[in-house]
């Protein structure tokens, strides 16, 4: 769908709206998204709801368990490169 493409839709008599199939599939939007609806100047924003509420570091810290031996900043750090490849050569 051209990003400039404009579509319409009706206000239903009880305040709903059918979101045209294209924007939909565009924004993998299936049914029974949960959406946030924001005012705004223009009109009205929607944005999917977050999967998970945000946090802070210190609300999650210790939440993953590791029970193997800790590894050194060095090591992390060359696992980060090698990981990456392996993601981006598919391995």
């Amino acid at each position: 769908m051209p990003a400039l493409e404009r579509l319409m839709t009706t206000v239903s008599t009880q305040g709903q709206i059918i979101l045209p199939k294209a924007i939909r599939q565009a924004l993998g939007w299936e049914a029974g998204e949960k959406l946030i609806v924001e005012q705004v100047r223009e009109g009205v924003v929607l944005r999917p709801l977050p999967m998970f509420a945000a946090t802070t570091p210190s609300e999650v810290f210790g939440y993953l368990r590791f029970g193997g031996a800790s590894k050194t900043v060095e090591k992390m750090n060359a696992g980060i490169p090698a990981e990456a490849k392996r993601r981006h050569e598919g391995g």
